[in-house]
């Protein structure tokens, strides 16, 4: 059984990994297609802490790896709802549009994502059964 959640563990990481990656080629693909100004600012900020969290996912281990999940379900949850806040009444001043380049995209990677990484979460943050059955007694 515990070889069967540490398959589970890395596809979650590798599947977790993906989705950062792919939040962060959006971002940064915005900036060079010619977002800029406070916007193009925060899109870099967001696509280089998706590339750090990226990282963290593929190369942390133990309680470091579990704190980066958590850190990259929320990341992707704000990265979401601050979209989703600028499409309705606007953020920092910038209302978004539904027809401006990879917005549906951008929507669906996240949403996705955020189901990605709250199952990851779920199986990187379980304890194995042996170590349960040790604190149990």
């Amino acid at each position: 059984m515990a070889g069967d959640w540490s398959g589970a563990r890395l596809v979650m990481r590798i599947l977790s990994a993906i989705v950062l990656l792919t939040v962060a080629s959006i971002h940064l693909f915005l900036v060079f297609d010619g977002v800029g100004g406070v916007l193009g600012v925060l899109f870099v900020l967001n696509g280089v802490s998706a590339l750090v969290l990226t990282i963290g996912m593929l190369t942390l281990r133990g309680r470091w790896l579990q704190i980066a999940t958590v850190l990259s379900l929320l990341f992707v949850i704000a990265t979401l709802a601050a979209l989703l806040i600028a499409l309705t009444v606007g953020l920092f001043g910038i209302v978004e549009v539904w027809t401006f380049t990879l917005v549906p995209q951008t929507v669906v990677v996240e949403s996705v994502g955020i189901v990605v990484l709250a199952i990851a979460c779920i199986v990187l943050l379980r304890r194995p059964s042996a170590v349960r059955a040790r604190a149990a007694r």
